[in-house]
């Protein structure tokens, strides 16, 4: 099956070279941008298309590596031009299939997404990592089974999800690799409020972040846990709270800490964590501070 991929940003240079390299059929690019399409071409060994009729009429397999925003207004474009028997595909974390395909199965195509689990930064060298990837896919079920099996004969891994998942899927992608840069912020900032620098602070915090990552990566989350919660330390915990004023810094303290706490408790079911609950409960007034 033929491959055309519109959109010639960093992921459809990345998913097209990782194609190419595995022994796929990638037929080239459409862009709106000609030379981000002749770049991408030449870098894959494909073919720049002049346009987007010629790319969808002459591929199998069409894959959406737009913006998310863009992502329909592309496909309705490209939809008059003949989609009957082919797939769909686009590379958003938070849409759907259908969300992004509206009315594909009634023109006879299958829809699919297929969201690299990987922070794909860099157009030239972020391919050599798909191989390691997880590929989460969702949608129609001919296309999903066709992409699981190509992907899996690369040596990528790859996780079927409902499409009532999609967006906690997504959110917990952000959780784990967005929500890490603002946790980064937040404890930098406390230390940069006792004398650091900015770049010492996080300087300073870099072996506990790292330690701690890889200690969870390899045991769990619960596995990984220390510190004044799970040791059920409420003088700390009320310690810190009485030196945390900003009510935005505290709400996060406290809800984290919550999360913690369920934690701790799992793994010490006899210890109780009664005060630390009280401590850490977010009051109706905090709420309106916030």
């Amino acid at each position: 099956m033929k491959i055309g991929i519109i959109g010639a940003g960093k992921v459809g240079f990345s998913l097209g070279k990782f194609f190419a390299v595995g022994g796929l059929e990638l037929a080239g690019y459409w862009s709106r941008s000609e030379e981000s399409a002749r770049e991408a071409a030449e870098f894959t060994g494909s073919r720049a298309y002049e346009n987007l009729e010629s790319l969808v009429r002459g591929c199998g397999a069409l894959f959406f590596t737009t913006p998310d925003g863009a992502i329909i207004e592309t496909y309705v474009c490209a939809r008059e031009f003949g989609i009957s028997g082919k797939f769909l595909c686009h590379c958003s974390g938070s849409l759907t299939a259908a969300d992004a395909f509206p009315g594909a199965a009634e023109r006879g195509a299958g829809a699919l997404s297929l969201h690299p689990l990987f922070p794909v930064s860099s157009k030239y060298e972020s391919y050599k990592e798909l191989q390691n990837a997880l590929f989460c896919i969702e949608g129609d079920c001919e296309p999903a089974a066709y992409f699981r099996s190509a992907l899996e004969k690369l040596g990528a891994k790859t996780q079927l999800i409902p499409s009532k998942g999609k967006a906690r899927y997504h959110a917990g992608c952000v959780m784990a690799s967005n929500f890490m840069c603002a946790l980064a912020r937040e404890a930098a900032a406390l230390l940069v409020s006792c004398g650091f620098t900015s770049e010492g602070a996080i300087g300073a915090l870099a072996p506990l972040m790292r330690s701690n990552l890889e200690h969870i990566i390899a045991d769990g989350p619960e596995a990984a846990l220390t510190g004044p919660v799970e040791r059920c330390d409420a003088a700390t915990v009320r310690r810190h709270l009485e030196n945390i004023t900003e009510p935005k810094r505290r709400l996060l303290y406290k809800a984290l800490s919550a999360s913690l706490v369920e934690m701790a408790e799992r793994r010490h079911p006899g210890a109780d964590y009664g005060e630390i609950k009280k401590l850490t409960k977010i009051t109706e007034q905090e709420l309106n501070d916030r």
